[in-house]
């Protein structure tokens, strides 16, 4: 199996990024002013919480 490079992040630093862009968009969708804006960071929110599933599936697969 190839190691990553040094300049390649690793699926757990990608993970804990999309962690805390799901948190960062939640929490911005609480303070939009327009609906608009809401469901955009809902969306981007989901979004997030849906790559990090999918980095959890492959860390899964990884140490398999």
């Amino acid at each position: 199996m190839a190691s990553p490079s040094d300049d390649e992040p690793t699926t757990q630093q990608l993970r804990a990024v999309q962690s805390d862009r799901e948190v960062e968009e939640r929490e911005r969708a609480e303070d939009a002013p327009t609906d608009t804006e809401q469901l955009a960071a809902v969306r981007r929110a989901d979004k997030a919480a849906y790559l990090k599933e999918k980095l959890d599936e492959k860390a899964e697969s990884e140490r398999e």
